[in-house]
């Protein structure tokens, strides 16, 4: 359990708010990372995992942006053992293939290239935010939003958008070295065409 320094926070009626929000967007998060791994669907997978991503990290930068959340309690409660994700993370990177492993800078002050897996990085964001979740389901407000906001500046904020990073380069690759191809095909047609593709340039 976690020992840390606190003064409880008051929740209003907007913190509460914000909670449910913050909890229906994780939920859906958790809910469609679990099917794109089931799907196994490659070809899509990578625009699906971009959106989502892209989504939760509105959640935390929401949370980002709010006062300091501070639990009721000095321990963090048990909400029992982290659930099980490894056959997702199996699942994930058996799809994502080649693109799975990645570099990023994990600290733009201190530039290091760090190699990770997106399926790696995924599982333990979902693991962050289920574990918030529980807090939520089971009542306690203001663990959750602590623990959230905690944990997103901490850690998987920062792995969120390595992740959103590294899907968006590879949607550029895809698409754009696609369209530099298609470019130099149309080209080699229009000097067949004008008769500037044969030997001596005429």
């Amino acid at each position: 359990m976690t020992d840390i320094s606190f003064e409880p926070t008051a929740l209003d009626a907007r913190d509460r708010a914000l909670a449910a929000e913050v909890a229906e967007q994780i939920g859906a998060f958790l809910v469609a990372l679990r099917a794109i791994a089931e799907e196994k669907d490659g070809g899509r997978a990578i625009s699906l995992l971009l959106l989502e991503i892209s989504q939760v990290l509105l959640a935390g930068a929401r949370l980002g942006a709010q006062r300091d959340f501070t639990p009721r309690s000095e321990y963090q409660p048990d909400v029992g053992p982290e659930p099980d994700l490894d056959d997702m993370r199996l699942s994930l990177a058996d799809m994502l293939g080649g693109v799975d492993t990645y570099g990023f800078v994990f600290d733009p002050y201190v530039p290091e290239v760090v190699e990770s897996q997106l399926s790696d990085d995924l599982t333990s964001i979902a693991t962050d935010l289920d574990t918030g979740l529980r807090h939520y389901q089971e009542g306690n407000v203001a663990e959750a939003l602590w623990w959230w906001q905690f944990s997103y500046v901490s850690s998987w904020g920062n792995l969120a958008g390595a992740a959103l990073n590294a899907l968006l380069s590879v949607v550029a690759h895809d698409r754009l070295d696609a369209e530099v191809v298609v470019d130099a095909d149309q080209v080699a047609v229009a000097n067949e065409i004008l008769g500037e593709g044969s030997a001596d340039g005429r």
